[in-house]
């Protein structure tokens, strides 16, 4: 099995980095530490990088060539970016 670097590899990795550092560090918001919360932060971002690396999985299995892999997860990263601003 060939492995492949992709954007939703680096989407999970860095989601794994943010719940590592909550944990170690803390979350503070708007000035309020919230030192109860960090860990079920952290539990909710390595959530997140589960569900990112199932999605890799799943659009592994529909393209198989590196570039079209690159371009549909660079487009899925944008269109839930672009979905998040619109509900924030």
């Amino acid at each position: 099995m060939k492995f492949r670097l992709t954007p939703l590899n680096f989407a999970s990795a860095f989601l794994l980095f943010v719940a590592v550092y909550s944990w170690i560090y803390g979350v503070k918001i708007s000035g309020h530490e919230f030192k109860h919360m960090s860990s079920t932060i952290g539990w909710i971002f390595i959530l997140f990088a589960v569900v990112v690396s199932f999605m890799d999985i799943m659009f592994r299995n529909f393209f198989v060539e590196t570039k079209k892999i690159w371009i549909v997860e660079l487009s899925f990263i944008t269109l839930a970016a672009i979905i998040f601003l619109l509900v924030k």
